[in-house]
């Protein structure tokens, strides 16, 4: 028998994961003796032991492991709103946490996202070149910028995306007739086994210029906000560039590896770390988006767009009220 050719996805899995999880490393112990003088100072409730909020986050990163992943968020969108919303935390804290908890919930489902069909590497690097461009000028912006105003703006912008999403149509299974130039010279362009109906689903894309330019935009926005922009990619993914709900879906986890590497950067050099926050959280984020996976592999399509627009409207509904100072 002749030897088994090696597959090229297998090494690029490996270079994602690895390059990530060092990156968290590294940046949380050149970090660690800052952000523990900032926990002591900072951490709710004096007479509140520091584990407990541990094993609160660690729990609610569960969950938002798995709806992020079915929705195609990086998590950060829900964890910015609701642990900035909801615990005593400074705003630049979660901010950093939520791009370090997106980033590794994102690297724990891409292989298996990879295996199934559903990410694509060549959609993705054109998009995370332009989203990462674009993620570091935005965290330079957003470390800069009052937090009710991050606040406000977040919330528009989701339920922006939401009144969008609400109005496509066909937007499961996208109609493109004839990929563009671009598209057609990078080769993008898949198949992928739908095993919630066990049939196989031919894409291609096209308005690769146009989403391209969204993709920077989109960039900017993630490092202002704090945020994977998950649900941004899949919108431009989707509805744009006319690729698959499930295709779009993890796809955008994969662009988030990148985008998130070169926001978080900013964040960690700026010593936005809280230890108590980022480390219980990444663990549940994690485990939440590998049971995630194979959730989504058997979900229907329709049912998958009801859960990103809901979770849409809840976050941006949260993030608005809180901004405005009507829901602290």
């Amino acid at each position: 028998m002749g030897k088994r050719p090696g597959n090229p996805l297998l090494a690029s899995k490996a270079i994602i994961l690895t390059g990530g999880l060092m990156l968290c490393l590294v940046g949380l112990t050149e970090t660690a003796w800052g952000a523990a003088g900032a926990a002591a100072a900072t951490a709710p409730g004096g007479a509140t032991p520091w584990w407990v909020w541990a094993l609160v986050l660690l729990g609610f990163s569960f969950l938002v492991g798995i709806l992020s992943l079915l929705g195609g968020m990086g998590g950060g969108t829900l964890f910015v709103s609701i642990i900035g919303g909801f615990l005593p935390f400074h705003l630049d804290f979660v901010r950093c946490a939520s791009l370090l908890v997106a980033l590794c919930g994102a690297l724990s489902a891409g292989p298996g996202l990879l295996r199934f069909g559903m990410g694509d590497l060549r959609l993705s690097l054109p998009a995370a070149l332009m989203t990462s461009s674009g993620a570091i000028l935005g965290a330079m912006i957003g470390l800069r910028l009052p937090t009710h105003i991050v606040q406000v703006a977040l919330g528009f912008t989701l339920l922006g995306v939401v009144v969008l999403l609400l109005r496509a149509r066909r937007a499961e299974y996208p109609e493109v007739k004839e990929p563009d130039a671009l598209s057609a010279l990078l080769g993008i362009h898949g198949i992928y086994l739908d095993r919630a109906t066990e049939e196989e689903v031919s894409w291609k894309v096209h308005r690769t210029p146009v989403a391209l330019l969204l993709f920077l935009l989109i960039g900017i926005m993630a490092g202002v906000f704090g945020i994977g922009a998950g649900w941004a990619n899949v919108t431009v993914l989707n509805l744009i560039m006319g690729a698959p709900i499930k295709v779009a879906v993890g796809t955008s986890k994969l662009i988030i590896c990148l985008t998130n590497t070169s926001a978080a950067w900013i964040y960690l050099h700026s010593g936005a770390v809280l230890l108590v926050i980022v480390v219980p959280s990444i663990i549940g984020m994690m485990l939440g988006s590998w049971a995630g996976v194979n959730i989504l592999v058997r979900i229907a399509p329709i049912r998958l767009r009801y859960i990103v627009i809901a979770l849409l409207l809840f976050a941006g509904i949260r993030s608005l009220l809180k901004g405005l100072g009507i829901w602290n």
